[in-house]
Order: C-alpha cells, then sequence, then structure tokens
C-alpha cells in the first residue's frame, strides 16, 4: 500500500511517517485551525520545534514593522549568499488563516530571498496569542538533554528575535546558563550549512563550533573545519591549529654582520682586549656594540684600557 501523503497548510509534502508524533497529531486534522482551537497548547509546543516551507508568497509583511529601511546594497549581498547557501535561518511568522501568515521577525531575510528569486522559504509558525506559551515551550526545549548545539543555538536566537530579550535578559531567565555561553550558541547561526550539518551529526562539538565561529575568513575557517573533520583534532588542537595559521610570522631579523662592518668590529675587540665583542648593525645602519665580561676585574680593565686612551 502506499504511503498515504497529507500537504501541510504551507504546500510541502510531509509523509506521516516521517512526521513526530505531534505533527502527525496537527496534520490529523484538517487544517491547522481546527488543530489549534483543539489544543493550542499542544500545536504552540510541537510548532516550536520544527519549522516548514512556506511560498512567499502566502507570507505577508508586518505593517507594525518598526524598521522601515532597510539598506539594498546589504540585501543584494544577502541574496547572494541566500542562492549560493539557501537561507540558513528560518524566519518567524504568524498563522492568520489558511496559506496567509504574517511575518513576526526576518523582513529583512524575507526580502533578500525575494530578490533571491526563491519560490518558499523556512518558517516558524506562531498562533495568536501565543506569547506565553511559546517562550515556555522553548525554554523546555532547551533544558533538554539531547538537543545539538544548533537546536540550542536556534531556540536562543528565537527566544532573543522574537521576545525582545538581551542576551543579559536571556541569562537570567536561563537560570545557570552565564551570557557568554549564550552569546557563542548564537554566533553558531552564522556559520555555513556544512559546519552547521556536522554540529547537528555530531561530527564536531560545541567546542569546535565555537572556535570556528571565532574565525573571520570564509577560505580559513572551512580549511579548519575539514582538518578537523578528516584529522579528528581535539578543540583544543583546532584552537592551537588556528592560532598557528592567524599569527603572523615575523621574520627574524638577520644576525649576520654584513661585510663592511667586520673590519670595525674588529678594531673594537682589539681595542678592548674582548674577542667576543660584538657589533650589530640593522639594515637602516643602527646597532649596537656589545662588551661581555665575566666579573668585576674584567669590567675593571675595560675602564682602564678607556682610561689609557682618553
Amino acid at each position: 500500500m502506499a504511503k498515504k501523503v497529507v500537504r501541510s497548510e504551507a504546500g510541502k509534502k510531509v509523509t506521516r511517517d516521517n512526521l513526530g508524533a505531534g505533527l502527525r497529531a496537527v496534520f490529523n486534522t484538517d487544517t491547522l485551525s481546527e488543530a489549534i482551537a483543539e489544543d493550542q497548547e499542544a500545536v504552540v509546543k510541537e510548532l516550536s520545534n520544527h519549522f516548514l516551507m512556506i511560498p512567499l508568497e502566502h507570507i505577508e509583511r508586518n505593517r507594525d514593522q518598526p524598521r522601515t529601511h532597510f539598506s539594498e546594497n546589504e540585501l543584494n549581498e544577502l541574496a547572494e549568499s541566500i542562492k549560493v547557501h539557501g537561507l540558513i535561518q528560518p524566519i518567524t511568522v504568524r498563522y492568520l488563516e489558511p496559506q496567509k501568515y504574517q511575518i513576526i521577525a526576518g523582513e529583512r531575510r524575507f526580502r533578500a530571498s525575494q530578490i533571491a528569486g526563491l519560490v518558499e522559504i523556512p518558517a516558524f509558525i506562531r498562533t495568536a496569542n501565543d506569547t506565553e506559551l511559546l517562550e515556555m515551550a522553548l525554554l523546555e526545549n532547551i533544558q533538554r538533554q539531547d538537543l545539538n548545539p544548533i537546536e540550542v543555538a536556534t531556540s536562543y536566537s528565537r527566544l532573543i528575535e522574537e521576545f525582545n530579550l538581551t542576551q543579559e535578559q536571556l541569562s537570567e531567565r536561563m537560570g545557570k546558563i552565564d551570557r557568554t555561553t549564550i552569546a557563542n550558541y548564537i554566533r553558531l547561526n552564522k556559520l555555513e550549512e556544512p559546519i552547521r550539518d556536522a554540529l547537528r551529526q555530531g561530527l564536531i562539538s560545541f567546542g569546535h563550533g565555537r572556535v570556528l565561529a571565532g574565525v573571520d575568513t570564509y577560505a580559513t575557517r572551512m580549511s579548519l573545519f575539514q582538518e578537523t573533520v578528516d584529522s579528528g583534532l581535539s578543540v583544543r588542537g583546532l584552537e592551537e591549529l588556528r592560532k598557528s595559521l592567524e599569527t603572523p610570522k615575523i621574520k627574524k631579523p638577520s644576525t649576520k654582520l654584513p661585510e663592511e662592518y667586520k673590519d670595525v668590529q674588529k678594531q673594537f675587540q682589539e681595542f678592548f682586549g674582548v674577542k667576543k665583542l660584538q657589533l650589530k648593525v640593522n639594515a637602516e645602519g643602527k646597532g649596537q656594540i656589545v662588551i661581555p665580561f665575566t666579573n668585576t676585574k674584567a669590567l675593571n680593565e675595560l675602564l682602564d684600557r678607556l682610561d689609557e686612551n682618553h
């Protein structure tokens, strides 16, 4: 018997076998509206864990969006990135009615996706008046032990973005989680998809991701990531490799005395009677005379030579 296929209101085909128990329950109803009417809390909890692909034509902008100006250059740059890598971070929309959603967070990503020519984009769905329920669901998710670093990072980002929290405020709500840890998780959201996917699969750890997120250039970041996977580098090994690549190698000045100064050095050695006397001169002609002595008596002998020739 063929698998029964249902289509979400976002237009994305989903097989029941691939759905979690909660989503299966949602799609057993005729519409999302009916599911919300039956048990909003269950729907909100389930939707907090998943995103759907929603056609751009089903999404409308929020007229109350406080940000009205978007840099055309920045939008075009993001659009080019989306063409290559896809939209990495889903937007968040509010469900209004079948095939109609309103942007809550991510209008810049939405606009860039339009420029990039996408037909549909990933989006988290919120229901009307679900603020407290969603916050509780996300906080509950983060406290689970089986989440991978990207799932944690996504949850932190959503809480900050959708509830207008600072990292400090989120840290207070999380109790034992300090702000720096939250910041390090959120930075994972900006990593390239191959690195994010490796974090999801457990091929690399949160510690690896934290180090890679601190690398400025794309080429270096991807090179370090590949070396980590290929060689099984530890977090410490990755940090050391990163330092070796990022620390500029300072060329040590040559200690060899230019030929034209060797005779001068010889004259000084004969004058003071010290064979180990060194004359050091750099390319600019600056330098120093180093006269070693072994004890006070040797120093006094040097002083006597100066007095004799004064």
